[in-house]
């Protein structure tokens, strides 16, 4: 296993362990909350996993026995002015979010208590979640004269329809792991002493999988963005037709198309 630590205080751990990496938001004593310099590590330590070819599954987790995440620190956003907290804090969140959901491997959220507010938004933004019985949910921003600035909005109708998306935004109210797994918003609930070894079983049966047909697989699914262009360029250019057509350019000729 191999371990690499944020240069924030040590806020956001990334191991490594059989093709399987695991992501840790480590500030336990704040539950979990996310500073800007978090998501600015987390958006470093997306973009590492990304470009490795070795790794084919994803976890994120949090640390301590409490929360997987409180979601974004009170106490950095609500200093910002409107217009820096739009320009910087929600257009940073939404990218790295976004970059999560793209993200070309697997990823599974091993939720281990509070999932509130952009903690909640993090686990959306994966592929697969499970949850100790425990843990608790909800989008709380409501309460506190704001509204979920993270794809909140867009993503929890999605996985749990609109009109129950529509009460928790409304009410702000929490609700439970077996609410939330009975809703869709859960793939499963274990007990939270099984939480990690379920979850890294799942992660190895996924790596055990051709790597390409699960990451092919993944995209068609979530529709990503440019998918539908990038499968149709990358068949092209591997036919005759689109080698003769890179070799006329090279060669500085017309090409001769066959429909091949």
């Amino acid at each position: 296993m191999t371990a690499e630590e944020s240069p924030v205080e040590g806020r956001i751990v990334l191991t490594t362990e059989d093709s399987v990496a695991t992501i840790t938001l480590d500030r336990p004593g704040k539950l979990n909350a996310m500073s800007p310099e978090m998501v600015a590590e987390l958006a470093r330590l997306l973009a590492k996993i990304d470009s490795d070819r070795d790794i084919r599954a994803v976890i994120v987790t949090g640390s301590g026995g409490r929360a997987f995440s409180v979601g974004a620190d009170i106490n950095a956003w609500s200093a910002l002015e409107p217009l820096d907290m739009w320009r910087n804090w929600i257009r940073d969140g939404h990218r790295v979010l976004e970059r999560l959901a793209q993200l070309r491997q697997p990823t599974i959220a091993a939720i281990n208590g509070y999932a509130f507010g952009g903690g909640l938004e993090l686990a959306l933004a994966t592929d697969i979640r499970i949850a100790a019985d425990l843990a608790t949910f909800a989008l709380p921003e409501t309460k506190i004269g704001t509204l979920p600035g993270w794809a909140g909005t867009k993503r929890l109708p999605e996985a749990i329809g609109e009109a129950r998306a529509k009460q928790m935004i409304f009410s702000g109210g929490c609700i439970d792991a077996a609410t939330a797994e009975r809703w869709g918003l859960l793939n499963e609930v274990v007990a939270l002493e099984a939480l990690m070894d379920r979850c890294r079983s799942l992660a190895s049966e996924i790596a055990a999988n051709a790597p390409v047909s699960v990451q092919l697989a993944k995209a068609i699914i979530s529709g990503g963005e440019g998918a539908p262009e990038a499968f149709a360029g990358a068949l092209a250019a591997g036919t005759q037709d689109g080698r003769e057509g890179i070799a006329a350019f090279r060669e500085k000729r017309s090409p001769r198309f066959t429909g091949q």
